[in-house]
């Protein structure tokens, strides 16, 4: 097990830091102390190299110069809160609305926007974690309560990635954060993420407005371009979206959590690289990258469906619908949310 440190540009004049957890196996998983993103999650080929499961690049401009939040963690709130209100306990309160007249992934300068402290890293004889931290008060994210965060990343001989993100308050706010990385362990010189095979242990999906806010409805899946019940070839799903307006998904998914059975895998079954997700937490929010917009990079190549969005969270807009489960915070709580993934190669 090791760790170490390499500068990775700077970010409104601030240096960023990327820390290279790697195991025993060979494994790697590249951290920025930049919105706690994961840059790289490295495997080794058959061929004695190694590929990268994800979208990636070594320059930092290439993440922040667009609105993709790629591979970045998210919060306060990931997903997208209607009209950019909620009550707790009959207190009414506005935030920012970034995406129209909702927000969406905490706002402008949420998790997302800022270079996070590191508190610690450690090895041992099995693993590798570094710990992460930060304080967002109302002032600067327009949520209520000063919350303190701490994120950490950890790296196992068994090949598993966790991510432990927890948080504190001094006042009544939400919390539902997740990763946003963008998944696509195909060979370089394939373009989309067509030829994988998702899996998602999910009965239904979340009927949402023009502005992907839920309604309220559960949709089921089965019979539709929705269902990943078993391992679907990608391309073939996105086929039927094709004459959506977004071109692909960008929805919600109600999934069973679970750390011990995954609540999705994917794969690609030429290289026969695998991820499989676990979540403590009932939702999964995908995005196929529906966007030729020349910020998205991966490989030199511009086009849709470059990755694929896995975001494990609790269901959006859970204020305005309390069966979706609470994102509620309180003083004197905490609250800890995990995320894993596990890497077959």
């Amino acid at each position: 097990m090791e760790i170490s440190k390499v500068p990775f540009g700077t970010y409104k004049g601030e240096p960023v830091t990327k820390y290279i957890l790697t195991n025993d196996n060979g494994v790697q998983a590249g951290i920025l102390d930049f919105a706690g993103l994961l840059q790289s999650f490295k495997v080794p080929t058959k061929d004695g190299g190694k590929a990268d499961m994800i979208l990636t690049s070594e320059n930092l401009d290439n993440f922040t110069n667009n609105g993709f939040c790629t591979n970045r963690l998210i919060g306060r709130v990931a997903g997208r809160i209607a009209d950019g209100k909620f009550s707790i306990n009959g207190k009414d309160y506005q935030i920012e609305q970034n995406e129209g007249k909702n927000a969406l992934h905490g706002g402008t300068n949420g998790f997302y926007s800022h270079i996070w402290h590191v508190d610690s890293t450690e090895a041992t004889a099995d693993s590798v974690s570094i710990t992460l931290s930060l304080t967002l008060s109302p002032e600067v994210d327009t949520y209520p309560g000063k919350m303190h965060i701490t994120a950490t990343y950890t790296l196992n001989n068994d090949d598993y990635l966790s991510l432990k993100i927890s948080a504190t308050t001094d006042a009544d706010t939400l919390f539902n954060p997740t990763n946003h990385t963008y998944w696509n362990m195909a060979a370089a010189n394939v373009p989309t993420i067509d030829q994988l095979k998702l899996y998602v242990n999910s009965e239904n999906h979340l009927a949402v407005d023009d502005g992907k806010i839920p309604t309220g409805e559960k949709v089921a899946n089965e019979g539709t371009p929705f269902d990943f019940g078993t391992p679907t070839r990608l391309g073939d799903a996105l086929e039927k979206m094709s004459s959506t307006k977004e071109n692909g998904f960008d929805d919600i998914w109600e999934v069973t959590p679970s750390l011990t059975k995954p609540v999705a895998t994917l794969e690609d079954p030429e290289s026969g690289r695998k991820m499989s997700l676990y979540s403590d937490r009932n939702g999964l929010v995908m995005y196929t990258m529906n966007s030729d917009d020349a910020a998205v990079y991966n490989h030199g190549q511009v086009h849709p469906h470059l990755g694929l969005a896995m975001e494990a969270q609790n269901l959006s807009d859970a204020p305005h619908h309390p069966e979706f489960g609470d994102i509620t915070l309180h003083p004197g709580e905490e609250k800890t949310y995990t995320i894993k993934w596990h890497v077959e190669y």
